[in-house]
């Protein structure tokens, strides 16, 4: 595999699952929010018994990225990717914001209740 596309599929992994655990219950209110409604939106709430599978595949797909980008730089050989400090720091940064768009996610149903 070349190096770089580990970390980013297991971001873009994490991510993807984390939107599907919040389908059921952070998106109808984002996509009120944003003026998108319509009766279709309650649809969405077929996919709150799966919620934790998402989860559960987001939490392993952050795990797995977070092994590959806080590996020392010392096993990355001079020429690539991984031996860049931007590119470090920008897989640092994408990671930090996808673990907390996970534990959004996670908390959102029993956080809810304290915003109404």
């Amino acid at each position: 595999m070349i190096e770089g596309k580990a970390e980013t599929g297991s971001l873009v992994t994490g991510g993807v699952a984390a939107v599907f655990a919040s389908a059921c219950c952070v998106g109808p209110l984002i996509l009120v929010s944003v003026g998108i409604g319509g009766a279709w939106i309650s649809y969405l709430t077929i996919l709150e018994p799966y919620r934790w599978i998402f989860i559960g595949i987001a939490v392993a797909a952050l795990a797995f990225a977070w092994r590959r980008i806080y590996r020392p730089a010392a096993k990355c050989e001079p020429g690539q990717v991984c031996a860049a400090p931007r590119t470090r720091r920008a897989y640092k940064v994408a990671f930090w914001i996808v673990t907390t768009f996970v534990a959004v996610a996670a908390a959102f149903p029993y956080t809810a209740p304290l915003f109404l």
